[in-house]
């Protein structure tokens, strides 16, 4: 029997969620569909309904944002769970991802909107937002929301964009040796090239360029055998395909009357 918390479990229940992702024909069937309940009725009859807990019809854009990033949270802690207790602290980090444009929002004077309030998450960066001095801000508290004061301070600060700040703390967390293991070799420059292209001044075609970046993903998953990397792999892939089904569902929450065309 294969231990909870080892490389060969990681590898195993990756597998097996790989293996049950939605197929090109369901999400071509979710793009012409035009009603919001009639996806998610689609979306729940696949491997996508562990994004929709917690999303009706009536839910509204900032309601679906709010249960996909707590999903996307706890799709991060769940793989956590099943990789060696090193690798946590660097998987973990990664549920940071879905707070990013909040903080960098704050970071740059932002005032905190309604809806923030309602994201027990968000509720910590808008408590560290609007708190005293940097100073005091940066004492107590658990050590992921110590974290977030200081990528929240050095942003402010410096006026710094939080993604290569994210990315520092997410190599420091990294047990040691983890860069010759693949991940600074083989995923950071596939993602770093993706976003490259994503910010290129000419127009693009952003949804061409994930499916892209998809593709290449599920190649380096492939090639993988049972490595620390295929964990960062699949998490990639979980953002892109969460990424993928809130553009569908905000698309028609925020236009339940409108044309479906970009």
């Amino acid at each position: 029997m294969i231990a909870v918390g080892s490389l060969e479990y990681a590898h195993a229940r990756i597998w097996a969620r790989h293996g049950q992702r939605p197929g090109e024909a369901l999400w071509r069937r979710i793009e012409t569909t035009r009603d919001l309940a009639a996806v998610l009725e689609l979306a729940r009859g696949s491997a996508l309904s562990c994004w929709l807990e917690g999303i009706g019809p009536a839910a509204g854009t900032h309601g679906i944002e709010q249960a996909l990033r707590r999903h996307w949270r706890e799709r991060v802690g769940e793989v956590a769970t099943w990789m060696p207790p090193a690798w946590a602290a660097a998987i973990e980090w990664c549920t940071v991802l879905a707070d990013l444009p909040v903080l960098q929002y704050l970071a740059r004077g932002g005032a905190s909107l309604p809806w923030m309030a309602a994201d027990p998450r968000l509720r910590v960066l808008l408590d560290l937002g609007d708190a005293g001095d940097a100073g005091d801000r940066g004492k107590g508290g658990p050590p992921e929301v110590q974290a977030l004061r200081s990528l929240l301070d050095t942003a402010r600060g410096g006026r710094h964009d939080l993604l290569p700040l994210w990315c520092a703390e997410w190599h420091r967390r990294l047990p040691l040796g983890a860069a010759s293991q693949g991940i600074d070799t083989q995923l950071v420059p596939l993602l770093a090239q993706h976003a490259s292209a994503f910010a290129a001044p000419q127009a693009v075609d952003g949804w061409g360029l994930r499916r892209q970046l998809q593709s290449r993903l599920v190649l380096l998953l492939r090639r993988t055998l049972v490595e620390p990397l295929t964990a960062f792999v699949y998490l990639a892939l979980s953002a892109l395909e969460c990424e993928r089904l809130r553009g569908e569902l905000v698309r028609r929450a925020a236009f339940p009357r409108g044309g479906l065309a970009p």
